[in-house]
Order: structure tokens, then sequence, then C-alpha cells
């Protein structure tokens, strides 16, 4: 399986999947930290992150799969969302919750 379709498996078999650097529990850059606790705030109970730091193949060609050029990258139902500023704008503004709402419930 190449990089790129274990990326996808990843965005493909989880509701809500976070690419960042560190995980949950021990995030590794302040922006993937931000992202996490928007997540949580916003009722994230099914997240799958995955920590680029431990698999380079995954960090290097991540970009290429979506698009995207920094870390983290959120993609909720498959697609991506973005990276923290804008999760951190959709909590903000209550849309973060009602898209995990959503897609915790398929």
């Amino acid at each position: 399986m190449s990089v790129i379709e274990r990326i996808q498996a990843e965005v493909e078999g989880h509701p809500i999947v976070l690419f960042m650097k560190g995980t949950a529990q021990f995030p590794m850059c302040g922006f993937s930290s931000r992202a996490v606790q928007a997540l949580k705030a916003a009722g994230a109970s099914q997240l799958h992150t995955i920590n680029v730091l431990e698999d380079p193949e995954v960090r290097a060609n991540l970009p290429r799969y979506s698009n995207w050029p920094t870390f983290p990258q959120l993609f909720i139902n498959g697609e991506l969302i973005g990276g923290c500023d804008i999760t951190i704008e959709l909590f903000e503004s209550g849309e973060l919750a009602r898209m995990i709402s959503e897609a915790q419930q398929q």
C-alpha cells in the first residue's frame, strides 16, 4: 500500500481525523495543541489523531494529498477542513460543534 493509499484509508476510515505533530495527549507544537483543544471543546469524542513526527512518509506526502502545506490538518467525513486557524474560527462560530456532532452520528 502506498503512503497516499494509507493516508486515504485513515481519512476515509474515521469520521474525524487530525494529522498533527505529537499526540492528543502530548501535542508537540502550539498549533496542534490549540486544534486538539478546540476539537475536544466542540465535543469530539471520536477524534483519531496521526502523529506526523512518527511517520516521515506521511509528513512528506500529506501536503500533496490534501493540497494543504502545513500541520495540523483536520479532516471530517473524508473532507479537508483546514489547519489550526480554520479549526479555531469554526469553533468560535459554533460551526465546529455542529460538524462534529453530525460526523459522530454517522
